[in-house]
């Protein structure tokens, strides 16, 4: 068991890469705190992972509410006294809409999920957590945070956003037993396409342009190993770093 006695926060757990996750965490032996917004999905999840060696408890959360999960937060340092690893997971598209089209309501409902909900989780991780000998921190970024045009503006800004706060305070309290590491996944088969309700044809259209290059969709679950071995002391000497997980697609 790789995470036996680690307790585990995962947020946008409901689904796709956060559901595989808390999973495959919990199958390692953590007690996974499980965050999203869909109640019924979580409940579903709990009771998938009946049977395995660790559990799984679910939290109602919006990352993008502040105040909120900085509660569901507090709440889980004052039962479980620690949170060993912090899995800042959930995130939204951006209907692929390049900058000359994002209106402000947009740029704000991506950048509050993707990047303000992710510094604001680590914050409060980071103070409650110090005092227990550090601990880890999992971000999922994107290849849409290391390239151009993979999405539209506010989703690329955000990404990009992800993995210069992973690198800082990877940086900044490596000596204080805190390690950051992010997953930039590429195409994954998940939800987060569902949110794209009526795309921007021009940022579609040059967002797409390199998908010939795509050699394949990856699965949540591939993602959530690299999760695990972040999580665990296989990577013990790994901080600050940016794992890409994309098939080859980035590589051409």
């Amino acid at each position: 068991m790789k995470l036996q006695n680690k307790t585990a926060f995962v947020t946008g757990a409901s689904s796709g890469m956060g559901h595989a996750i808390a999973l495959k965490f919990a199958a390692e032996g953590a007690t996974v705190i499980a965050v999203a917004r869909r109640r019924e999905k979580l409940d579903a999840l709990v009771k998938e992972s009946a049977g395995l060696a660790g559990k799984i408890i679910a939290k109602s959360g919006d990352v993008a509410d502040v105040d909120g999960i900085t509660k569901v937060l507090d709440e889980s340092f004052a039962e479980f006294g620690k949170i060993d690893i912090l899995v800042n997971n959930a995130g939204v598209m951006d209907e692929m809409m390049p900058a000359a089209e994002c209106s402000d309501e947009l740029w704000d409902k991506v950048i509050d999920t993707n990047l303000r909900g992710p510094f604001v989780i680590c914050r409060r991780w980071l103070n409650g957590q110090l005092d227990n000998g550090g601990g880890v921190i999992i971000n999922t970024a994107s290849i849409g945070g290391l390239f151009g045009s993979r999405a539209g503006a506010s989703y690329t800004a955000s990404k990009f956003g992800v993995i210069g706060l992973t690198k800082n305070i990877a940086f900044m309290y490596a000596q204080k037993g805190i390690r950051c590491n992010a997953i930039a996944p590429g195409s994954v088969a998940t939800e987060i396409a569902v949110g794209i309700k009526n795309p921007s044809a021009f940022g579609m259209e040059r967002a797409s342009a390199g998908m010939g290059a795509n050699p394949r969709y990856g699965e949540a679950d591939e993602i959530a190993k690299v999760a695990l071995f972040l999580a665990s002391d296989d990577s013990s000497f790994v901080n600050g770093a940016v794992i890409t997980a994309d098939g080859g697609w980035s590589a051409y």
